[in-house]
């Protein structure tokens, strides 16, 4: 039987779909937390979500009939839902309103790994020549160079910051290589944000985000979002870049053992790159995560 998650876990706010993906009157089901939920659209286009009993995907439903609902809220195109109390507020992403972004959804992909595991890889620089080859890095720039790292009390996040890679392709906009710098935030524990220098525009950046949805302790689905300042590429084309990065990373996660991310430095040998994911690790074990994780030995 699975555990019952920690009280952190129950009262995040997590993602559960791309909104504008769900049918307006059809049954939508997933996995939370071990828990079976079920989603819909009522016909104000307004999301709506509940514990799953005998309903299946594809059913009809009018939403007005539900009535016992999970509290749901909806943001950067997506719809997420919490099991227990969750707060007022989801983390910020100031640059998602701006009105010259192009904004989507890069697709929902289940994983065979925690959701923890899969923000740690989303973490790493150190894989990109070898993984992403000819697209974020390539031999001989392999060296990951120092950068600062920053967990905030204030702020309740991971901040990696001064990043720098040479990448060959470094976005879809990109016209050749060029030394790209990276800001991490972990403002979740089962989501990150990206945000990167801009072919496009040297004064902005781009922004990449992975959210993840735990549905077991082993298993979760990414949600991937990009928020780009890109005036020639279409939606088609980006989507198709982000999903190409991704299909490089889901085979090399999916190898991963063990599939939940221990939390003591000593089980996994660290190096000078995986500052952030050292700096995650313990943010985790401060805020009494274990749910998809090897809690540290006390």
């Amino acid at each position: 039987m699975p555990k019952a998650p920690d009280q952190t876990t129950n009262d995040l706010w997590h993602v559960v779909a791309a909104t504008e993906e769900l049918a307006i009157g059809l049954v939508e089901t997933t996995l939370l937390l071990d828990r079976r939920i079920a989603l819909t659209r009522g016909l104000d286009g307004e999301p709506v979500v509940w514990l799953a009993s005998d309903e299946e995907n594809g059913d009809e439903i009018d939403a007005e009939t539900v009535l016992d609902r999970l509290p749901v809220r909806t943001a950067y195109g997506y719809t997420w839902t919490c099991l227990g109390t969750p707060s007022a507020e989801l983390f910020p992403i100031p640059e998602y309103a701006e009105a010259d972004r192009t904004n989507m959804s890069c697709g929902s992909i289940g994983i065979h790994v925690s959701a923890p595991r899969a923000v740690e890889n989303f973490l790493d620089m150190g894989h990109f020549p070898y993984v992403h080859t000819d697209i974020l890095g390539s031999e001989p720039h392999t060296e990951v160079k120092e950068y600062d790292v920053e967990v905030s009390e204030e702020r309740d996040e991971v901040l990696a910051t001064k990043c720098k890679f040479i990448q060959p392709m470094a976005a879809k906009s990109a016209t050749g290589a060029m030394e790209v710098e990276y800001v991490y935030r972990v403002p979740h524990p089962f989501c990150s944000v990206l945000y990167k220098s801009c072919p496009e525009d040297e004064s902005r950046r781009d922004v990449i985000g992975i959210f993840l949805q735990p549905m077991t302790e082993e298993t979760c689905r990414a949600h991937l979002l990009q928020s780009m300042i890109d005036s020639y590429s279409t939606v088609t084309d980006l989507r198709r870049f982000q999903q190409t990065i991704f299909g490089q990373d889901k085979p090399i996660l999916e190898n991963q053992y063990p599939k939940k991310l221990p939390l003591d430095p000593r089980s996994e040998t660290p190096i000078r790159a995986d500052k952030s994911a050292i700096a995650y690790r313990r943010w985790l074990s401060q805020k009494g995560i274990t749910y998809g994780v090897i809690p540290q030995a006390s």
